[in-house]
């Protein structure tokens, strides 16, 4: 499995998928983390899911095999983490014996095309049966084979390899056979989180709500507010008034100290501007850029592209996500 390519996919799914595409992702991408041994950035994934979209965790667990991978490794790990209140418990030693017979199942080309069908196991059976390497390297509880015949699968199936009792324990203790590391699960987990955040825009209603959220989970003091005598001389020196939502963020804080990968806002009275751009940070990456009868906020990156948002408060909003899904 491609790391980055598996990203980039999953994130993409997130964003613009269907509903039952986007939970998919994220249930799949949750039981990959929790095999890599990364149950705390699994759980986080999840019940940050939970917290945007309302939806029980049952939806991530819909089939018998995810129900099963689950209970599987929540024993071996020795808890169970709140999000999976919302999970029927299961006899785990009957689910067991469900599993080795699954394993053991030889497979047709006709698997699946007739689900939920009432002849799906007359026409399946009619089919040529094969054995799948797959699924005996993971009855034989060899790790190894399992992740070497997945290894260029770009959604490996990870709920089949959980749902193997005898694995899921050294699952839980990090085996991690796919050779995520241990800095990718976080990384996975909160580029998710920042995509679900995208598509369910959430966060403080006002303003000063929003700035304070933002100071808080830095671990920041706002700096005093611009006076009205600063804000005039500015605009003064300008030559134009600013956008309404940027002065009112000035009467809230003057600027703002810099974060880990935000630059510093700077206070009013070093605003400037070239044309009808205006620097407000430093470095000059934040720009507010005048076109026509509106202002937009441009975010410059150089390596990875610009960024506009349709107003400042939209670039404080995203800055807001960012900062939650790596809290």
């Amino acid at each position: 499995m491609q790391r980055d390519d598996y990203l980039e996919t999953a994130v993409r799914d997130v964003l613009t998928g269907d509903e039952a595409t986007a939970d998919r992702r994220i249930g799949h991408a949750a039981l990959l983390l929790a095999t890599a041994g990364a149950s705390d950035a699994a759980d986080r994934l999840v019940t940050q899911w939970h917290a945007v979209t309302g939806r029980p965790a049952s939806v991530l667990a819909d089939n018998a095999v995810r129900a099963r991978a689950w209970a599987m490794l929540f024993e071996a790990r020795g808890d169970r983490p709140q999000w999976a209140d919302a999970l029927v418990p299961l006899d785990l030693d009957a689910e067991e014996q469900a599993h080795h017979a699954l394993l053991a199942r030889r497979t047709s080309d006709l698997d699946g095309l007739f689900d939920g069908s009432p002849i799906a196991g007359a026409v399946s059976a009619l089919a040529p049966e094969r054995p799948d390497p797959v699924r005996e390297a993971l009855a034989a509880g060899d790790l190894d084979a399992w992740a070497a015949l997945v290894e260029n699968h770009p959604d490996p199936d990870v709920a089949t390899l959980a749902a193997t009792r005898p694995l899921a324990a050294r699952l839980a203790a990090g085996a991690d056979p796919l050779g995520l590391g241990t800095e990718w699960p976080d990384q996975c987990a909160g580029a998710l989180i920042a995509a679900l955040r995208e598509r369910h825009p959430t966060g403080p209603g006002s303003l000063p709500e929003l700035v304070a959220a933002i100071l808080r989970l830095r671990g920041q003091q706002a700096p005093a507010p611009a006076s009205p005598e600063d804000l005039a001389e500015t605009e003064h020196r300008l030559g134009f008034r600013l956008p309404g939502d940027y002065r009112e963020f000035l009467t809230i804080a003057d600027g703002l100290p810099a974060d880990v990968v935000f630059p510093r806002l700077l206070p009013a009275r070093e605003l400037r501007a070239d044309g009808t751009v205006v620097i407000i940070s430093d470095p000059a990456t934040v720009l507010l850029a005048h076109t026509g009868d509106s202002w937009r906020t441009v975010e410059v990156d150089l390596a990875f592209g610009s960024t506009a948002h349709d107003s400042f408060r939209a670039l404080l909003e995203h800055h807001h996500r960012l900062l939650e899904a790596s809290a």
